[in-house]
């Protein structure tokens, strides 16, 4: 019973995720950015994939759709790279998460990802994981005060 359950509940948050990415489209469009249904469902998926490589548990919606409406106006997102790129920003946060040890509330780091993400990574997720995300978790953890 406890895994039917669980099942029922992941499916109504899969249900939530969809049609709160649905509704981003509207925003997005003007950026010229829009998600399929299947890159939405793919999102989505990779969110409980994430959750699960991370050992992390969401009771509420997932963070997917504050990313994308904090990131649509990015210069450095196109069509062509957007998904991927939600993808990874998706896996970051859940990652930096952690690694904050909860330190930090969602909209500080989404809002922190995206300054840095925009200003000197420059669009480049690799920088943004392996050098400013990882600073920013230290001097947390350490009780350090950003730059930032």
């Amino acid at each position: 019973m406890d895994k039917k359950l669980t099942l029922a509940f992941q499916n109504m948050q899969k249900i939530q995720d969809i049609i709160g990415l649905k509704s981003c489209n509207e925003i997005t469009l003007k950026y010229g950015l829009t998600l399929s249904d299947e890159d939405i469902n793919e999102l989505v998926e990779n969110r409980f994939k994430s959750l699960k490589d991370t050992g992390r548990i969401e009771f509420s919606e997932g963070i997917l759709k504050k990313i994308v409406e904090e990131f649509c106006d990015s210069p450095y997102i196109m069509q062509e790279n957007y998904k991927d790129t939600m993808m990874e920003l998706q896996q970051c946060f859940y990652f930096f998460k952690n690694e904050a040890m909860e330190q930090i509330s969602d909209d500080e780091l989404i809002e922190f990802m995206k300054a840095h993400f925009d200003g000197n990574c420059e669009g480049s997720l690799e920088y943004l994981s392996g050098t400013t995300l990882e600073d920013l978790c230290r001097d947390t953890r350490y009780g350090y005060k950003s730059k930032d």
